[in-house]
């Protein structure tokens, strides 16, 4: 593969290695948060939340962005946005303008991943795209790693503001490899109207879906989170009947899902954000609370997760080109479904060693998941289609793993009022919740396409 790809790669994964990584980094800042604003946890959540409110918002905009004003515009415009924000985070007098300022940031880091995947498949071509992605689709699972330790050490030798800081010189050089590396994309002519009906129901829909799962776990009145979950799915299912309906250009068309193997591919990563995101939410909480570590001994020992997953692109790079799509991919769920087995006993005080190999094994998994799926639907939809087809895949991923959060956060709750002061086995229970993502994840994916030499095999 030629250099040149590679350097658009490199720029591109830049960007989406630095709005998903402060995704995460800022969790374990929360307590220091806390102390300098003098709010109360339940209070100071919302510097998470609504970062995550913000990304799942902008999401569905990005492929009309794209289509409107050109790709590489959007993608070098949402760096500087996000530049900005993560400035205005770091100079924040307050708790409710650090909110407001999280906000901006999610809205930019939205944009990111699937304007950099639409430009990326673009320039990969179908005959190339299946190995780029191998690479650069590590760099999402390696986000919930990383991000606590970087956290951890930051705040070990500096003080919060740094949290925000260091995106500066990662967004700048992205900026600066962009103009020279990313090929420019033409918008496609302007004249496509913004679906605005669509977006005041999806948008919405899902930032009020994801606030009423997440308000589940605080000090919001029942009734209020049952409001919001009942809005939220409404307004989704306003958005479908809309988009099945409407004789435009949805924001996202629901029609994608009919069209094999968009449907199939799309619940795989749905229940891969669950199952990863979901994950690296609850282990490090147990860790911290129930084991008594540290944010920098619980980045250290969730760091083979980050080395599984290095091992798993480089063994779909290789074989991406050879291995039926669905044979890595039901490979890739088996292997998460094996890493996350041992977390079902973590009441029987399971070594440090076998949570390490877990995490190693489930890395490993799931980078054999991504790729291979964003590949099977990048090489078969038309270029004109990338844009909406990045858009929605993300969205799902993104949904996947913040409602994923969500209702494991829930179950969680639940299991530990049950529990009552057996705190490990509260989280075991809820870990075997993610062994039957896995399990889901299974059933579609054996709904996945394969070669014409290997039907052709199987029929004779």
């Amino acid at each position: 593969m030629d250099a040149a790809l590679w350097r658009t790669a490199f720029t591109l994964v830049l960007g989406t290695f630095m709005a998903t990584l402060d995704s995460t980094i800022v969790l374990v800042g929360i307590d220091a948060l806390a102390d300098r604003f003098d709010a109360r946890v339940t209070d100071i959540q919302w510097v998470t939340t609504a970062y995550l409110l913000a990304v799942v918002t902008a999401v569905p905009a990005s492929g009309w962005l794209a289509d409107r004003f050109g790709g590489r515009r959007v993608w070098i415009t949402a760096v500087a946005v996000f530049l900005l924000a993560s400035v205005l985070c770091a100079l924040a007098w307050s708790l409710p303008a650090l909110v407001a300022f999280r906000v901006l940031q999610g809205l930019a880091g939205g944009l990111l991943p699937a304007t950099g995947q639409a430009l990326l498949a673009r320039a990969a071509g179908r005959e190339r795209i299946g190995r780029v992605l191998g690479v650069v689709s590590v760099v999402p699972l390696l986000s919930p790693v990383l991000g606590p330790l970087a956290g951890g050490s930051i705040l070990a030798v500096a003080d919060w503001p740094w949290l925000f800081y260091v995106n500066l010189p990662v967004g700048a050089v992205a900026i600066l490899l962009a103009r020279r590396t990313v090929p420019a994309v033409p918008a496609a002519g302007g004249r496509t109207p913004f679906d605005v009906r669509g977006a005041l129901l999806l948008s919405p829909g899902l930032a009020v879906l994801v606030f009423g799962l997440t308000a589940v776990d605080q000090a919001v009145p029942p009734a209020v989170v049952a409001a919001s979950i009942a809005a939220g799915l409404a307004m989704l299912a306003g958005f479908v009947v809309h988009g099945l309906r409407t004789r435009g250009t949805p924001l996202i068309d629901p029609r994608l899902f009919a069209r094999p193997p968009f449907g199939v591919a799309a619940l795989a990563l749905v229940v891969l954000g669950a199952s990863v995101f979901g994950t690296m939410f609850l282990l490090p909480l147990f860790l911290q609370t129930g084991g008594g570590l540290s944010a920098w001994e619980t980045g250290l020992l969730l760091a083979p997760q980050g080395v599984g997953a290095a091992i798993g692109s480089v063994l779909v790079t290789r074989a991406v080109d050879t291995v039926a799509p669905r044979t890595l991919v039901l490979t890739g769920i088996a292997l998460v479904a094996v890493g996350t087995a041992p977390f079902t006993q973590l009441h029987h005080d399971l070594p440090d060693v076998v949570i390490a190999l877990s995490l190693l094994v489930r890395g490993a998994g799931a980078a054999m998941i991504g790729a291979p799926v964003m590949n099977i639907v990048y090489s078969r939809i038309e270029p004109a289609r990338l844009p909406g087809a990045a858009g929605a895949l993300n969205l799902l991923n993104t949904v996947g793993g913040s409602v994923g959060t969500a209702v494991l956060a829930v179950v969680l709750s639940t299991r530990l009022t049950a529990r009552g002061p057996d705190t490990p086995a509260a989280f075991a229970d809820t870990f075997w919740w993610v062994l039957g993502f896995a399990l889901v994840a299974a059933l579609g994916a054996t709904r996945l396409p394969r070669p014409v030499h290997e039907k052709g095999h199987a029929d004779a």
